[in-house]
């Protein structure tokens, strides 16, 4: 609620420089990230020209996000939605739609015994693989590893 205020009072680039602040870190092992890919999304489009796009990837992440699909989403041709997109967020429509990807596959991770398998599938990894490269290559962990690490103790 403070954040609404801030950024009715000041505008919204003030409230996400706030909320950045207040992001509490983990001392995490295995040098992986320490930040929130959603509170970077939101700094990244200051605008919050994609926030409902975000919103709409993160409900349709099991299907396959092609940039011609998310253009469409946001109304716009292929082309002029890449570029826009770029632009505005400092990153690429596809490294967003598998940092999203990530994200939830973390949670699933930390929060349920699903398998390495249905994880991957409902989170619109084509298969186990995919999702344990990516994690690799954002998170410097496997998905394994990451849930040995974070996994709640009630699932367990």
């Amino acid at each position: 609620m403070s954040l609404a205020i801030v950024s009715e009072d000041y505008g919204r680039a003030s409230a996400l420089r706030v909320a950045r602040t207040m992001v509490s870190q983990i001392v995490r092992s295995g040098g992986q990230s320490q930040f929130s890919p959603a509170l970077q999304r939101q700094v990244s489009d200051v605008e919050g020209r994609f926030a409902a796009l975000h919103t709409w990837i993160d409900e349709n992440l099991a299907a396959p996000l092609s940039v011609d699909l998310l253009a469409e989403q946001a109304g716009m041709s292929a082309r002029n939605f890449s570029r826009l997109y770029s632009k505005g967020t400092g990153t690429t429509p596809a490294k967003a739609v598998e940092a999203i990807r990530i994200e939830r596959a973390q949670n699933l991770l930390e929060t349920t015994s699903k398998s390495l398998k249905e994880i991957a599938t409902a989170c619109g990894f084509k298969d186990e693989d995919r999702m344990r490269r990516a994690f690799l290559r954002t998170m410097k962990v496997s998905p394994s590893e990451y849930r040995q690490n974070f996994q709640t103790s009630a699932t367990i």
